[in-house]
């Protein structure tokens, strides 16, 4: 989670949790018996329905969903072009340290198809048959939260309906009423903010991140053809764009003419203190 987002939401729950303080204070909101009601009924019912190892996971993806940054589509595209660059100057098996630098699990899997010399039929079917699995075990952990965004409201019309039981179970007895009144309504409050509040949006944050990686998967699919077929990096850098949104369009151009320009620099300041250790070696043999 970026920290707009962060600020937004604390802002925004701040607001939230202050209108039950203007209406009554906080505590009046509290009923524990109402709470382990929707929570343990959810629960419950998501081991009747997932495997515990799924539930694990999803809730391993759902932390990982806000506390670790995504790759943006720049950096991708960054990514490919210095790829592809290196690629034309130094051959397609110079890639092979490049793509086990990465820190992206999908560029280094598709760097090493290229360095394998993996046909471009064989690099689209093993990439898309990756992108295909990722997808389907993203939708099985986004599906979870969506499960349980549809259980809690249902839970928490349970606990009402428990409440009211009591309550005319001891329609005679003002203290079994007035223990009861609050379980027949907080329950509902309780399933209802749980349901939109919690479940839901980490359901689709989930669903946001997994299509923002498919999308740099796209790229990094199509960058790694294109280089397998060496397509000049100008015209890569033409169809990768078309993977961004307008404003992020712009300077593309000069950003690949700088990637060029380092790796050049870089390659000649190489052969410079290579030549120089050449130099070297007959005066070390001469002394």
């Amino acid at each position: 989670m970026n920290k707009k987002n962060l600020i937004g939401t604390m802002a925004a729950g701040l607001v939230f949790a202050g209108s039950f303080w203007l209406s009554g204070g906080l505590a009046m909101y509290w009923n524990l018996a109402a709470f382990v009601i929707v929570i343990s009924g959810v629960a419950a019912s998501l081991l009747l329905s997932y495997p515990y190892e799924q539930l694990a996971n999803a809730c391993k993806v759902a932390v990982n969903s806000y506390s670790e940054s995504t790759t943006s589509h720049e950096e991708i595209v960054h990514s490919l072009l210095g790829l592809s660059v290196k690629s034309r100057m130094d051959g397609m098996l110079s890639l092979e340290k490049a793509g086990e630098k990465s820190s992206i699990s999908f560029l280094s899997n598709a760097v090493s198809l290229l360095v394998d010399n993996f046909e471009e039929d064989e690099i689209r079917d093993c990439l898309k048959t990756e992108m295909s699995f990722f997808n389907m075990r993203r939708s099985e952990c986004e599906r979870v939260f969506h499960t349980m965004a549809r259980f809690a409201p249902a839970f928490g019309v349970a606990g009402s309906v428990i409440g009211l039981i009591g309550l005319l179970m001891g329609i005679e007895n003002p203290e079994v009423i007035l223990k009861h009144i609050p379980i027949a309504f907080i329950s509902t409050l309780y399933g209802v903010i749980l349901s939109n509040m919690f479940f839901a949006p980490v359901a689709e944050n989930i669903r946001n991140r997994t299509r923002s990686e498919l999308i740099n998967q796209k790229m990094i699919l199509e960058g790694v053809v294109a280089i397998k077929n060496e397509q000049n990096p100008f015209k890569l850098e033409r169809k990768l764009i078309a993977f961004l949104s307008p404003e992020d369009r712009e300077g593309k151009t000069e950003e690949l003419r700088n990637i060029t320009r380092q790796y050049i620099k870089m390659k000649k300041k190489e052969k410079e203190e290579k030549d120089m250790v050449l130099r070297e070696v007959p005066l070390v043999k001469a002394s």
